[in-house]
């Protein structure tokens, strides 16, 4: 059996965040999603459990991260082209997020990121294939 990967983020509205998502062209796992959290189907046995904050107190005792304040995770997926990595970043600013760092490359890699409606940071990578 693969193995799964679950980030879990905390939001403040549940809602907003799955529409914002929604807008970068995610999707979600309904069979995952109630009115406390929403699986965000990030890739092929990756997932984002995009948490009510009030829920994701229950899975700890310590105090949550303001993410527009201090950073508590990267999370980083990869896209085919540097195309689409600057339409991922474009999308999320048109839905609401920012993005605060310009783009990087590196020549065998190309990265921007963004910022979502809670200020958690996704960078988005793009790698040449070695020819």
């Amino acid at each position: 059996m693969a193995r799964q990967i679950y980030v879990n983020l905390p939001v403040k509205d549940l809602k907003k965040s799955m529409n914002f998502f929604s807008q970068l062209g995610f999707e979600f796992n309904m069979d995952f999603t109630n009115d406390q959290g929403a699986c965000l189907i990030i890739g092929e046995n990756i997932y984002a459990m995009l948490l009510a904050e009030d829920f994701f107190k229950t899975f700890t005792n310590k105090p949550l991260v303001d993410a527009k304040n201090s950073t508590e995770v990267l999370v980083c997926f990869s896209t085919d082209t540097r195309k689409q990595v600057d339409e991922f970043v474009a999308k999320a600013k048109q839905a609401g997020g920012t993005a605060p760092r310009a783009s990087q490359d590196h020549g065998f890699m190309y990265q921007h990121g963004f910022e979502d409606l809670d200020g958690h940071i996704w960078e988005v990578v793009s790698y040449e294939q070695a020819k």
